[in-house]
């Protein structure tokens, strides 16, 4: 068979890099894992590196079909683990927890693959991926940074996020016009927030979309009221920490039942 061809419509840069590839599978911490699932193996210069750890439950859910035919070919003997899908669709409650997550995702769907994860966030103890370096800066800034924004906020609250490394375009095959990074996120000790996400999330949502406004600003003409006095109130969302945000959308919630 011959080897894959990279498509663009797919998002697809196939990693080339062998010292890459163990230096992000060494990243991943195996203890208490139960469930290992990488996301868009393409040719296998992971996957290979996974499945020598035998794993209990390694899957390896992929949208390209070829790549799926390819590694049925190469690893026959884990034919079963290839899974041809939609990571963004894939039913992650079939699988015991904790979950760990890896891979090379594609540049333009690795914010959906974090909601996606957030989504089972009770179940997915950890993620360690390659993705654009702008975005993962933009994940693993802090309060203050000019680059912390939506994705930061909602990650933090449940994970501890650490920048890992920088990947050179030259590491891909076809070469990306921008370098890639390596995050690691572990879940962190929060259970909740003490209100809704889905409320936590509108409002971090509805202050970064107008990022260079005061908090009231933006917040004004989606509640009928606001915390009289919130010191809160007069920062813009860069300012605010996790808990700054939780702490204020448990006072919108108490105001606007």
């Amino acid at each position: 068979m011959q080897k894959v061809g990279a498509k663009k419509g797919l998002g697809q840069h196939f990693l080339n890099d062998a010292n890459i590839a163990r230096k992000i599978v060494s990243s991943l911490d195996c203890e208490g894992v139960r469930s290992l699932i990488e996301i868009g193996p393409g040719t296998g210069i992971l996957t290979g590196l996974l499945l020598q750890d035998q794993f209990p439950e390694f899957t390896a859910v992929e949208l390209d079909k070829e790549s799926i035919d390819y590694l049925r070919i190469h690893y026959p003997e884990h034919a079963g683990r290839f899974v041809f899908g939609d990571f963004l669709k894939y039913p992650l409650e079939k699988h015991e927890g904790p979950i760990a997550l890896i891979g090379n995702l594609p540049y333009f769907i690795s914010s959906q693959i974090f909601f996606r994860a957030l989504e089972y966030r009770d179940s997915v103890s950890q993620m360690v991926f390659m993705i654009q370096k702008e975005v993962a800066e933009r994940i693993a800034a802090p309060p203050g940074n000019k680059t912390y924004g939506i994705l930061s906020v909602l990650l933090q609250a449940y994970y501890d996020i650490h920048y890992l490394f920088t990947v050179h375009e030259h590491c891909f095959s076809p070469a990306p016009r921008v370098k890639s990074a390596v995050i690691r996120l572990k879940r962190n000790d929060r259970d909740r927030l003490d209100c809704e996400h889905s409320d936590f999330h509108k409002v971090v949502k509805a202050t970064f979309n107008q990022r260079r406004k005061t908090i009231r600003n933006s917040l004004k003409s989606i509640f009928l009221n606001l915390p009289i006095g919130s010191e809160l109130l007069t920062k813009r969302p860069e300012q605010l920490t996790v808990e700054q945000f939780a702490e204020l959308t448990r006072s919108l919630r108490k105001l606007n039942p």
